[in-house]
């Protein structure tokens, strides 16, 4: 069952990159952190252009700054969703949808749920054909 992790919002704020170029951000808020995705790269990943987008840590001190990449978003394999995968936090999802509403100004908020994760089971080990013997070898 997916959980609700947190919103993504466009405010038309403007964040500089490293080379000091000012881009149109859109702000991801996961887990209490705050998140930026370039506007022309979204748009471009949405449409199908752009493969992988890169997620960027957003920096509020005089102005809105873009730090390091935290991630990668590419659209679902059903085009129905954006996929986020954050390094060190994990796997969200946003709808498609709900994301171009937040864009085209109709709506304020697009909830980000997460993705839970599969536990690792290890039902290979615990199947042995029938018969089988063990094997030692000396080194």
């Amino acid at each position: 069952m997916m959980q609700k992790a947190g919103y993504i919002r466009w405010t038309g704020c403007r964040a500089i990159d490293r080379d000091g170029r000012l881009h149109e951000v859109v702000e991801l808020h996961i887990m209490g952190a705050r998140y930026a995705v370039r506007l022309a790269d979204l748009a471009k990943g949405m449409s199908g252009r752009q493969v992988v987008v890169q997620v960027e840590a957003l920096v509020r001190e005089w102005n809105y700054y873009l730090g390091t990449t935290c991630g990668l978003a590419q659209v679902s394999a059903s085009g129905k969703a954006l996929n986020i995968e954050l390094f060190e936090t994990g796997s969200f999802t946003v709808s498609l949808s709900a994301l171009r509403s937040v864009i085209y100004g109709r709506e304020r908020l697009a909830t980000i749920a997460r993705i839970p994760e599969e536990p690792a089971s290890p039902v290979w080990k615990e199947r042995r054909l029938s018969g089988q013997q063990q094997i030692s070898a000396l080194v």
